[in-house]
């Protein structure tokens, strides 16, 4: 981790925390205001590129004051934590920010009588809430509760207030409707129906609105701020959305011979074989091919005006992992030089550390292609969303017993259904077809993807 430094040695700036890396979340203070704390004890988590990172003190001391709020995105080179002088005086604090207005001096708190309907009174002046209004016969009321009286249909100017200066209040109203003092009477339209006033001689009684739906309680609904890896996820998936031209091709295909070999293979070696190593082996040797070396690749759209399509020699495969904090594509680097059951366990242990929070930031980032296995929960063909800046995606569904039909004859047989999503910016069609195609034929007839790809 790069550290920037400040010239005073009582402020500590938010360092590099990877490479590349211009800003970060802040998730939580691990201290607060007033702690000592030893040099290299941990003063906050940050989030950058979905990797959680903690962020070490550089230094003995006692915490004046920390910058930041848990869910703000902070700049490498800002202030981030300031300690106590040696004198035990905090530094001086800088200037407010022009965009944080000065604090309002408190209002007067008024009367409980006079709060009861004050939720639309922002000021008292000369004893009457602002926002109310009195004149010529007119009720003297917030506007809460005129939109209240008119709501169940009572004539307020006719309702007797027992507020300050005759202010009619909420509870007046509801007496009035009641059948309390206070304004003409009112009559029942339905049961459960509020009721309505009569109007004048021969003018027909105006209606109430439909009742609104009651407000959600405090135990129906859940509120979770929308940061961290969700955030990260949801910005990288709209940048996705906003830059790559999504297509996306469809298949199934025949893997009982596969499911036989993986049998074979785990039952020789003793390890837990699935089926995704094998098909990250055949996507590895799909890409290595010269015709579908442009779906092995990443866009460079940092200038517009100078965009590049990178194709890989290599492949850096993505493997799309659920933990409990979201999506995660931790990565395994040059995978097509790796055996199955090489890539087997490397996909493991990314997926491991990826779920427990401990993945290097480096095996975040630089994958030239993803793979998606859908079909370890439920569902059969999905439409993944592309891994930007990469250009393809594949998503693998869950195998299940269905009828093959081979040469006129039919069995059961074991059948995967995929679907590879592309950039049609940079792959046709047509590429993406043939390159599913050829994938499906290793994955019919898997001997071949025991060896590397590439040596």
């Amino acid at each position: 981790m790069a550290h920037h430094k400040s010239s005073d040695p009582s402020v500590f700036i938010l360092p590099d925390l990877g490479e590349g890396v211009h800003e970060a979340e802040l998730i939580k203070w691990r201290v607060e205001v007033g702690q000592a704390v030893a040099e290299h004890e941990i003063l906050a988590e940050m989030e950058t590129d979905k990797a959680l990172v903690e962020v070490p003190s550089p230094r003995g001391g006692v915490i004046a004051e920390l910058h930041g709020r848990p869910g703000e995105t902070l700049k490498v080179g800002t202030v981030l934590v300031t300690y106590q002088r040696d004198n035990g005086a905090a530094p001086p604090k800088p200037a407010p920010r022009a965009a944080e207005p000065a604090p309002r001096a408190a209002a007067p708190e008024p009367a409980a009588e006079e709060r009861e309907d004050a939720g639309t009174v922002v000021g008292l002046m000369s004893g009457a809430a602002a926002g109310t209004s009195a004149s010529g016969g007119k009720a003297l009321a917030t506007p809460a509760v005129r939109r209240l009286a008119r709501d169940l249909g009572a004539d307020i100017d006719a309702i007797s207030g027992t507020g300050i200066g005759g202010r009619v209040l909420e509870k007046d109203v509801r007496a009035a409707v009641s059948g309390g003092t206070g304004g003409p009477p009112v009559r029942s339209v339905a049961p459960g129906v509020p009721p309505v006033r009569s109007a004048a001689p021969g003018v027909p009684p105006v209606q109430p609105p439909s009742p609104r739906p009651a407000a959600p309680g405090p135990d129906e609904v859940t509120r979770i701020p929308f940061r961290g890896v969700r955030r990260t996820i949801a910005n990288r998936l709209r940048q996705s959305i906003d830059q790559a031209v999504h297509f996306t091709v469809v298949d199934e295909v025949d893997v009982t011979a596969l499911d036989g070999l993986r049998r074979r293979l785990a039952a020789a070696s003793g390890e837990k074989v699935t089926f995704l190593p094998f098909i990250c082996s055949a996507v590895c040797r799909t890409l290595a091919g010269a015709e579908f070396r442009a779906m092995n690749a990443t866009v460079d759209e940092e200038d517009p005006d100078a965009a590049e399509i990178i194709q890989h020699r290599s492949v850096h495969m993505g493997i799309a992992t659920d933990t409990d904090s979201g999506l995660m594509v931790p990565v395994v680097r040059d995978a097509d030089r790796m055996g199955v059951l090489e890539l087997g366990r490397a996909i493991t242990l990314i997926a491991e550390s990826a779920r427990n929070r401990t993945i290097p930031r480096e095996h975040l980032i630089g994958s030239t292609f993803t793979i998606s296995n859908v079909g370890s929960h439920a569902g059969k063909f999905a439409t993944p969303i592309i891994n930007y800046p990469e250009v393809a995606i594949l998503g693998v569904g869950r195998a299940r017993e269905g009828v093959v039909v081979e040469k006129g004859a039919f069995r059961i047989g074991l059948i995967m259904p995929l679907s590879i999503a592309c950039d049609h910016r940079v792959v046709d069609g047509a590429t993406a077809a043939m390159a599913l195609a050829r994938i499906m034929e290793l994955l019919k007839t898997p001997d071949q993807l025991m060896a590397p790809a590439r040596g």
